[in-house]
């Protein structure tokens, strides 16, 4: 098991750090999709616990094992992922049970606020939006369907929220 010691050297090459990483690319990566179940999002988040590690290499201190601590960190990302799931989920089963309420939360001149700011959307970012909220769409599953990238789907996404919250003048909760 590595020591502390591996971070604290002075110089660390990309080539130690390279061999670190193929060292723990598939028991992390197996471990995380085991969590998430979507290898796509495991291979993000080993990446991003990675370049943590790399970016701190100077300051961290362990009272385990290397090992350890990277595995603590992949399953924290992986939970802190899986929340961001759970709250999403919440925030679109609000958002339709506001919608079917009707009258008492959203009067018509909210709706048509609604329709007319996602009108004002591209067509791409339309279809977007409408694949996530309405038909609960992953952003692979949409990436999918329109043969786009799920980076493109996910920058296009954020994009069509921003549109939305700043032209809404109603806090809605589709942050």
């Amino acid at each position: 098991m590595e020591k502390a010691k591996f971070f604290q050297e002075q110089k660390i090459g990309d080539e130690e750090f390279r061999k670190l990483y193929e060292r723990y690319y598939r028991p992390g990566l197996t471990f995380l999709v085991s969590i998430v179940k979507s290898r796509e999002d495991a291979e993000n988040m080993l990446q991003d616990v990675f370049m943590k590690l790399w970016l701190r290499k100077e300051k961290l201190a362990f009272d385990t094992g290397l090992q350890a601590y990277i595995f603590a960190s992949l399953r924290n990302i992986a939970f802190d992922f899986l929340k961001k799931l759970e709250r999403e989920e919440q925030v679109r089963k609000s958002f339709f049970e506001q919608m079917a309420e009707g009258d008492d939360v959203m009067d018509e001149t909210m709706v048509s606020a609604v329709s007319g700011a996602v009108e004002k959307l591209t067509e791409k970012r339309r279809m977007i939006l409408r694949l996530n909220i309405e038909e609960g769409k992953s952003y692979q599953e949409i990436a999918e369907i329109m043969r786009i990238s799920k980076n493109t789907v996910k920058n296009q996404l954020i994009k069509a929220k921003q549109h939305l919250k700043n032209t809404l003048e109603y806090p809605l909760a589709i942050q």
